[in-house]
């Protein structure tokens, strides 16, 4: 069987005043169960355990301290999940609740593990509902919204498909609440940073995603060979419809050839940027054609503050952002080593500032 993740936005499955909506929760259900039928695993993302919490806490506006999110969210999780259990229930689906770092996608005993939790589920015929362990994670090491999560767990389990489902029918060519004109962008091949512009900011007071996320959660599953489809949670058998490729169902982005690793996918997209190294025409040849090493004698000069291990991008000297990489020692130590032949660099020093297997070329 092929495996589908479905990615289900807070403001998808709640009303205006941020409580469940049952209609909503009931219609979902009932198109997951439609793609099982249909001969799919399917893995449910859903988010919506802090918009559950409120009312049960009598709050209306939500908070934006993390802790409180947090607190929030411990209360609003079970209450999400046994809904979604009672409505499963009257289909003879039984779900089995999830909960991700992104610890269980950098460590790779973790990643495994986690791969044949998900795996034992599936066998035993257990629809899998996935959300970030927002009640732990905190601001320094959490997602920040699921649909980045959505795009990992596509990556972990080799999936064929990926289904974010929103309160739009997907990407459109200009804001469509301002813009009568705007049509929809029903495919795209390579996610550009024209259609990132496009995609805008912020999404609904509900959520912590909007649009731009969930084009950067698209591109995330592009590159672990995951097609994916944005499209609106309303439509009628949008699940079956997006799993079929059926035209008109929202905005696919096409799978790229070439799968990245967990690792360096990590690296490229689930790592903010601590600062930016310029390197020469000559390192940047060699890093783009050869796959090699940066090392200290392409360096020409240091932007940021950062420690050994941090993620950081390399620039050429047009100033475009061309890899990003986990660099081998702090800003300083790099800026005392730029320019530097391997032969006059301290032993005790790393040879490389970015090593290979921690560097992915952008496109």
């Amino acid at each position: 069987m092929e495996v589908a993740v479905v990615k289900v936005g807070t403001s998808s499955v709640t009303n205006s005043l941020g409580e469940l909506d049952d209609a909503a929760l009931t219609k979902l259900c009932r198109d997951v169960v439609a793609a099982r039928v249909a001969g799919w695993q399917v893995v449910l993302v859903l988010s919506g355990a802090v918009a559950a919490g409120m009312p049960a806490l009598g709050m209306r506006k939500r908070p934006t301290d993390v802790g409180v999110l947090q607190a929030i969210a411990a209360v609003g999780q079970p209450r999400l999940i046994a809904r979604a259990n009672e409505l499963l229930g009257k289909h003879d689906v039984v779900a089995g609740q999830v909960l991700l770092t992104p610890y269980d996608f950098v460590n790779r005993s973790q990643y495994l593990h986690a791969r044949e939790t998900f795996e034992r589920l599936l066998d035993l015929g257990v629809l899998p509902i996935v959300n970030e362990n927002d009640t732990v994670a905190d601001d320094e090491i959490r997602y920040g919204d699921n649909d980045r999560l959505a795009a990992l767990v596509s990556h972990l389990l080799k999936a064929e498909v990926l289904v974010i489902l929103t309160d739009t029918r997907g990407l459109f060519t200009s804001d469509p609440r301002l813009d009568r004109e705007a049509s929809l962008i029903e495919e795209i091949v390579e996610v550009d940073a024209a259609l990132e512009a496009v995609a805008g900011g912020t999404g609904s007071a509900r959520g912590s995603g909007g649009m731009a996320s969930k084009l950067a959660a698209a591109k995330i599953a592009a590159w672990s060979g995951v097609r994916a489809v944005i499209a609106a949670a309303t439509g009628d058998d949008v699940i079956v419809g997006a799993l079929e490729a059926r035209s008109g169902v929202g905005t696919t982005v096409r799978a790229r050839p070439d799968r990245l690793s967990a690792r360096k996918l990590w690296i490229a997209f689930a790592q903010g940027a601590k600062g930016r190294i310029v390197v020469d025409d000559g390192a940047r040849r060699a890093l783009l054609n050869n796959g090699g090493s940066l090392l200290a004698a392409g360096v020409r000069s240091v932007e940021g503050d950062f420690e050994a291990g941090e993620a950081v991008e390399v620039v050429g000297l047009d100033g475009v952002a061309f890899a990003k990489g986990l660099v081998s020692a702090n800003a300083a130590t790099v800026r005392d080593l730029a320019g530097k032949r391997s032969a006059d660099v301290d032993p005790d020093l790393p040879s490389a500032v970015i090593h290979r297997d921690d560097l992915v070329v952008l496109p």
